[in-house]
């Protein structure tokens, strides 16, 4: 969350910064919360205080008459007490919701808009592909060369499921031996993280484990949830520590499978494997000083790039709009790569974000450092894609085609394929 001590100071950019990014909260309602439970806390901590000093009282020589009238007024205390606490622990309640629901302060630079296309793009990078036949798309190649299967899947889990089969399961593994090599070697610590993760870490991040809206997997009776990004487990594993400012950055990488109801993910857009249930992804997270995230936001983009730009595919880098920014991201790039199966003539499409999340998260799961003045202070937390294996299945796969449906593997893969072409049956 935010910091709360400046609701009032700083709550006309706040209300602003909440108009910008389209979102249902009230910077109003919260502030009013906070003199409620402000109000309550000072008359509950009165009233304990009267207890106190009756308590007190009742130990010491009384007239009988003034004993009495202590116990009738001790017991009346109790109740008052006791309604008050629960007063207090309602409007607390209410407060802290509605608190997280306060979305990050955004960047100065941040493109104002509600929609994908309100987002700037402001780097391209490659040519697209120019071919002298139809391109078909990753499902139309993966059904005829057998190494995707959707309708089989569709019947065992339901849709948005799919089978990886034959050589594309040594493709989409040596996708992320590649990324990870990448990744390690600017000094990411790698790590394959749980796929569950508590409720409270994921409210943490400022993930909606409930409702309509969430997009969360709730493990029901557990307390726990499948994660739908390792940015979720990475984040939390330093959650409730002080760490030491010559520690800092910090630098994970995590492998897990990503777990995603993908409610309302329809079109032909999403279909195959662009938007799925289940897929794995390696997730860049960082730790840094306040002073330096923004250095550290332009590393985690360079890192995409560098694994993209490997791969040799055309792609774009967005400067991604405030209304699609999500409530913790003070900034955020995507990587939008070229993918021909895309429309009638191939469009761009989301392969990578990176995040930087200020201190946000930090507030939430309490992580610190110890500043040189002795002082704890807020970390500041971002996180970036190296590769979600799907989208960059989908890339690859449009990209490489063949007139005869065969796909070449991209060079920097085929040392960890063993093959260097999927050829048509």
């Amino acid at each position: 969350m935010i910091d709360l001590k400046e609701l009032r100071t700083r709550r006309d950019e706040i209300a602003l910064n909440i108009k910008n990014r389209f979102m249902n909260c009230d910077v109003d309602e919260v502030i009013d919360l906070q003199d409620r439970r402000s109000a309550l806390m000072q008359q509950t901590e009165n009233l304990r205080s009267r207890r106190n000093e009756i308590a007190a009282r009742m130990k010491t020589r009384l007239e009988q008459d003034e004993r009495m009238a202590l116990i009738e007024e001790g017991k009346a205390l109790k109740d008052t007490i006791a309604a008050s606490e629960a007063e207090l622990a309602e409007v607390n309640a209410l407060y802290e919701a509605k608190a997280r629901a306060l979305p990050n302060y955004a960047h100065p630079k941040a493109p104002v808009g509600k929609e994908d296309k309100d987002s700037t793009a402001i780097k391209f990078v490659g040519r697209p592909p120019v071919f002298n036949f139809k391109p078909k798309d990753h499902v139309q190649l993966g059904q005829s060369l057998d190494i995707l299967d959707f309708d089989t899947a569709t019947r065992v889990s339901g849709p948005k499921f799919y089978y990886v089969k034959n050589q594309a399961v040594i493709l989409q593994m040596a996708l992320e031996r590649y990324a990870l090599d990448i990744v390690m070697k600017h000094g990411f610590v790698p790590m394959i993280t749980p796929d569950l993760a508590k409720e409270e870490i994921l409210t943490g991040i400022g993930f909606n484990p409930r409702g309509a809206e969430s997009n969360i997997y709730t493990v029901e009776g557990t307390g726990t949830c499948l994660v739908g990004t390792a940015e979720i487990t990475l984040g939390g594993y330093l959650s409730g520590s002080v760490l030491k400012k010559k520690d800092l950055p910090i630098f994970y990488t995590g492998l897990s499978h990503c777990f995603r109801r993908e409610a309302g993910g329809a079109g032909q857009y999403s279909k195959g494997l662009y938007r799925v249930h289940q897929f794995s992804k390696l997730e860049m997270f960082v730790f840094c000083l306040p002073e330096d995230s923004e250095k550290m936001h332009d590393m985690l983009l360079a890192i995409e790039e560098e694994i993209f730009s490997g791969l040799g595919l055309a792609y774009r880098v967005v400067d991604t709009c405030t209304g699609d920014l999500g409530a913790p991201a003070y900034r955020k790039f995507d990587i939008e790569a070229w993918m021909p199966g895309r429309g009638e003539a191939g469009e761009y499409g989301e392969v990578t974000s990176t995040s930087n999340c200020t201190d946000y998260q930090a507030r939430n799961l309490n992580i610190k450092y110890r500043d040189d003045d002795g002082k704890a202070k807020f970390v500041h937390m971002l996180n970036g894609t190296a590769v979600a294996l799907s989208r960059a299945m989908v890339a690859i796969m449009e990209n490489y085609q063949t007139e005869d449906g065969s796909i070449r593997i991209p060079e920097a893969l085929q040392g960890l394929c063993g093959f260097d072409i999927i050829r048509s049956k």
